[in-house]
């Protein structure tokens, strides 16, 4: 039967489709941990109670690309170049989702709308990978080889989002709710179109790797169209949505260290 479970079975039981992700994965969380380096570089100075957090919140994503390519060398596996489309916060950043990069390479303050941006967009992706980390948790969070890197990430997303949440709902308080929902909805509808893009592209990949048959194939194909069908008409609205967390001020304290060997 073909689940999400079995397919990332077969992922991690391939070397070579292993590294693929591991690299596809550590590219990503290494980028945004510069991203989030250089925003609390640059928080104006109204803003700088949330440079801490944001600085933290760049330690935790830097400590995920160290955990994966971990994961490689215990394998014996070196990092892949990423294919193309298969960067996906670089493309989001290519479509003008979230602070450009060219801005964060000058070093001039961010203004309080950058900020709402930011982290608009972080509420936005974070919420993937919140969603994507808690179904590995449940199928693999206990898996001999990556159950301990599984669980550790899971929780430090959950972290982001709780922080996203808290600090936008702050933000609406002072007055800028009509803002920040507006680029909400602007992000996610985005995001779940460049989703889809890349996750079509990163499964031609993987089935390449593994062999994938053509109806296999067609069908993760049409899977993932069929959740972008869904998440465009409807779930993208869960996306947009602020809570109260019940972690308040998730990432009010020091990053915590990354596993020795993952």
């Amino acid at each position: 039967m073909l689940s999400a479970k079995s397919l990332f079975q077969e992922i991690i039981d391939n070397d070579e489709s292993f590294r693929l992700f591991c690299s596809i994965a550590a590219g990503g969380e290494t980028q945004g941990g510069w991203e989030n380096a250089r925003i609390a570089a640059l928080v104006p100075e109204g803003e700088r109670a949330l440079a801490p957090k944001i600085a933290r919140h760049g330690a935790d994503e830097d400590k995920h690309g160290r955990i994966f390519n971990a994961l490689l060398r215990k394998r014996g596996l070196t990092p892949v170049e990423i294919p193309p489309g298969t960067d996906y916060p670089l493309i989001l950043e290519q479509h003008g989702i979230g602070l450009a990069h060219d801005r964060l390479r000058r070093d001039e303050p961010l203004t309080l709308q950058d900020i709402l941006t930011y982290l608009s967009h972080s509420r936005i992706t974070e919420q993937r990978a919140a969603n994507q980390m808690a179904m590995l948790r449940k199928d693999f969070g206990n898996h001999p080889e990556i159950g301990k890197a599984v669980r550790m990430i899971c929780d430090d997303e959950d972290n982001h989002l709780a922080y996203c949440h808290e600090e936008l709902l702050r933000y609406a308080r002072q007055g800028h709710g009509r803002a920040i929902q507006r680029t909400l909805r602007d992000c996610a509808i985005a995001e779940t179109r460049i989703y889809r893009d890349v996750s079509l592209t990163a499964m031609a990949h993987l089935g390449r790797i593994l062999g994938w048959s053509a109806p296999k194939a067609a069908l993760l194909a049409t899977g993932i169209r069929a959740m972008y069908a869904y998440e465009r008409t409807i779930g993208w609205r869960r996306m947009v949505s602020l809570t109260m967390p019940r972690r308040r001020d998730a990432l009010g304290g020091p990053a915590t260290a990354a596993p020795g060997p993952a």
